[in-house]
């Protein structure tokens, strides 16, 4: 049976910008200091206190339109937007509105099943981004001392923000929560943000709407604030959309309000009735000329925009030949893509095909680099290092069972992996050739063994196995050992 309903979502992302200073003035922006020490006259809009527009916040604000694909405009124009709530010092937000900095961008996203189950590809439209001061932050569980009571911590305020507006784009919860991702991951590789959303650094507001499928009006619309999980996201638009659905089964109107979602009970509740922009009175800030790009910098700001995650996957899957799944895992994190085509090129400078050099490096990233990285919190091993010992793994000198002795202990004390390979004995596993000269003489030394393997009694290579294995202390790689036994088992010409 056909749906009769179709969901309309639009998103609202607010980020947090990476910068050392509020948007206006010097104040520091720093999470998890001490409530109310970073405030100052402009913190507070004192008469005679000047805003003046922090270039670093800009430049940020430019990236992430160019990262979004948007046309960023040479001239904005900040203006007033005024409300009244206890965590808004001045009584009104810096804001743009009518002029914003960059507009009409898109987002390709990927989800994981369409209406038939295959992966389908969805265009979102970004209608703007603006720049905006951060609020303050209502603390309801109390300061040191307060015995409890609610108070209001302004360090947030004047920190500067970028909101991401989205285009009513998409039609399901799942499509939001991936353009979402998308969005993260382009503002965190290109740097803009950290984007953590713990730390607030990243929020989100839904505008839902359900309207009969065909109709080309579209339903009312109903605000969800402050979002600060995809978790929270998804369960919040699926639980409006249900809630609006039923409204308009039974014959009744949708509100237009705002609602937050009550995590713990998995409801969305009425905070307010949505405000229109008239209410906000928006009028360009006396103290604010238009805001002016610095020759140059749109410029430079397209010189340093990185290539981005999918982009990235898709030239190690095709150029390198790395599994899909090694290849979606490295590329997601920019560090990390760096750390291993440093490491691909560290192997390759010592002699080892690229093709190689780049299976043996995503192999070991993803899973023993991956581990060390939990254990110390940063990518301990330098990628020069850790390149050095990919070669030594792909051109068989040193059995896998071993490089991974080798390797924490290049974490441990910083030395090379082939200083650490003779140090810790490892020098006589070297090459194919040592282990075919070993399985070769022990293949000869139990003739009877050997004559059963090649009579069909394959079983016996286990015996042989276990053999080469203790003679080399167990450091050789078993199934490289396999290998060398299996050259020397198989009859030769003339032999039978």
């Amino acid at each position: 049976m056909t749906d009769p309903f179709e969901t309309v979502i639009g998103l609202e992302v607010h980020v947090q910008l990476d910068t050392r200073t509020k948007l206006f003035c010097g104040c520091r922006n720093e999470f998890g200091s001490p409530p109310n020490t970073h405030l100052c006259p402009v913190c507070y809009g004192l008469p005679g206190a000047l805003p003046v527009p922090n270039r670093r916040a800009v430049e940020l604000a430019v990236l992430a339109g160019l990262a979004l694909d948007c046309e960023v405009n040479e001239e904005s124009v900040f203006e007033r937007k005024h409300y009244f709530y206890p965590d808004l010092p001045k009584g009104y937000q810096i804001t743009q509105y009518e002029f914003p900095l960059a507009e009409a961008g898109s987002v390709r996203v990927r989800l994981d099943a369409g209406p038939d189950g295959e992966p389908v590809d969805r265009t979102v439209g970004i209608n703007r981004i603006q720049i905006e001061e951060d609020a303050g932050k209502l603390v309801h569980d109390g300061f040191p001392g307060s015995d409890k009571r609610s108070g209001v911590d302004f360090n947030r305020a004047g920190v500067p923000l970028i909101e991401i507006v989205s285009d009513p784009d998409m039609r399901s919860a799942a499509e939001a929560v991936a353009y979402a991702r998308e969005l993260r991951s382009r503002i965190v590789y290109c740097g803009v943000s950290d984007a953590d959303m713990e730390k607030g650094n990243l929020r989100m507001d839904g505008n839902v709407s359900v309207r009969r499928r065909g109709d080309p009006n579209y339903g009312v619309k109903v605000e969800l604030k402050n979002l600060n999980s995809f978790r929270f996201l998804q369960r919040a638009l699926e639980y409006e959309e249900r809630r609006q659905r039923e409204v308009l089964v039974a014959g009744r109107k949708v509100v237009q309000e705002t609602r937050l979602y009550d995590e713990a009970r998995g409801v969305t509740e009425p905070m307010r009735s949505k405000e229109e922009a008239e209410d906000y009175r928006y009028f360009p800030d006396p103290d604010l000329p238009p805001l002016r790009l610095p020759d140059g910098l749109l410029d430079a700001a397209r010189r340093v925009l990185p290539e981005f995650p999918a982009a990235r996957a898709a030239r190690y899957r095709t150029g390198h030949g790395i599994a899909a799944d090694q290849a979606e895992r490295i590329a997601a994190r920019r560090e990390l893509a760096d750390y291993y085509e440093a490491t691909v090129a560290a192997a390759a400078g010592v002699g080892s095909p690229v093709g190689e050099a780049a299976a043996v490096a995503a192999g070991w990233i993803t899973t023993e680099v991956a581990s060390r990285e939990k254990l110390d919190g940063r990518l301990t091993a330098p990628p020069e290092r850790l390149g050095e010992l990919v070669h030594l793994v792909a051109a068989k000198e040193l059995p896998r069972n071993a490089a991974r002795e080798v390797f924490q202990a290049m974490c441990d004390t910083g030395r090379t992996a082939r200083a650490l390979m003779a140090d810790l004995g490892f020098g006589e596993l070297a090459g194919e050739s040592r282990l075919d000269e070993i399985a070769t003489r022990l293949v000869a030394g139990h003739p009877a063994d050997r004559d059963a393997y090649r009579a069909g009694k394959k079983k016996v290579i286990g015996f042989f196995v276990g053999r080469l294995m203790r003679e080399l202390r167990g450091k050789a790689d078993a199934r490289e050992a396999r290998a060398a036994l299996e050259r020397a088992l198989d009859p030769g010409p003339g032999e039978s």
